[in-house]
């Protein structure tokens, strides 16, 4: 990649510094953002300083360890970068991570409810169920040894007590998630507070899901791998809770949905079977 579009993504990350900060999703020094040039070289946003008053100099570049390649002055890569380094290990198809503490959705963190009511088509759709993970302590292995287990099911996490985790395959697509993420807190906040969401049927979470497979939408989603329709449950959006039993193993999408998760109910119950027998 050539310095002239290093230097442009660079100034992109600066713009998104400041929507992000001027739409309050973080305030002070918080959050921080990444971008993957290479698989050996990646621009991250430095520590200690507003994600809101950026310019191109500040962002660092590090390596697949989160080791500073190159970083300007007294600016080094925030501590946080070993969250986003677990997201591109397990996550080849992402180019972007984006890391916030966006008021609703953080609400909802802390409060440990997961956004996982189907309300809006939109969210149905391009977001699909946002997972809680536990609590980690900042700048450690715990938030990304947290985080690994639903990153090869969904596309945005919030982070227990902390804040929210989007990922995509560019910049603008993770930005995007975070913003999807706040506004569908937002709606499911206020319409419970005006007694209580009117949720989609399971059909009609089902006609937005074969919407979802006919476009074709890149990243991870419960309408191509849900652990729970694999067992003949409701999927992820009607469960109720997406911690747990929706970080399981995933299956292989199809256009219909369906073959694969007959198959793997029959699977399950001859193990069990065959378990019983003693065999």
């Amino acid at each position: 990649m050539s310095n002239v579009n290093e230097y442009e993504i660079k100034k992109q990350m600066c713009d998104i510094g400041r929507r992000i900060y001027n739409r309050g999703m973080v305030a002070a020094n918080d959050g921080n953002i990444s971008v993957k040039l290479n698989d050996h070289e990646f621009l991250c946003t430095p520590t200690g300083v507003s994600k809101g008053f950026m310019t191109p100099e500040y962002i660092c570049k590090v390596d697949e360890n989160g080791k500073v390649i190159q970083a300007n002055g007294a600016f080094k890569p925030s501590s946080e970068i070993k969250m986003h380094m677990r997201v591109y290990q397990k996550r080849p198809d992402v180019q972007s991570v984006v890391h916030a503490h966006p008021l609703y959705a953080t609400s909802f963190a802390i409060a440990g409810i997961p956004l996982t009511q189907p309300i809006m088509p939109e969210a149905v759709i391009a977001l699909g169920c946002v997972p809680i993970a536990k609590y980690g302590c900042p700048s450690t292995e715990e938030i990304p040894d947290a985080v690994e287990e639903y990153l090869p099911y969904f596309d945005a996490v919030l982070l227990e007590n902390h804040g929210a985790l989007t990922y995509s395959d560019s910049l603008l697509a993770a930005y995007m998630k975070m913003e999807s993420v706040e506004f569908y807190a937002r709606l499911l906040y206020q319409s419970r507070v005006l007694g209580g969401p009117k949720e989609f049927t399971p059909e009609q979470v089902e006609q937005l899901y074969e919407i979802r497979r006919k476009f074709g939408m890149k990243g991870k989603h419960p309408a191509n791998l849900c652990p729970n329709l694999k067992e003949g449950k409701p999927s992820c959006h009607n469960c109720g809770t997406c911690t747990g039993s929706c970080g399981g193993s995933a299956r292989t999408a199809n256009p219909t949905g369906a073959s694969m998760e007959e198959e793997a109910l029959v699977s399950e119950i001859t193990k069990r079977v065959l378990a019983q027998l003693g065999k």
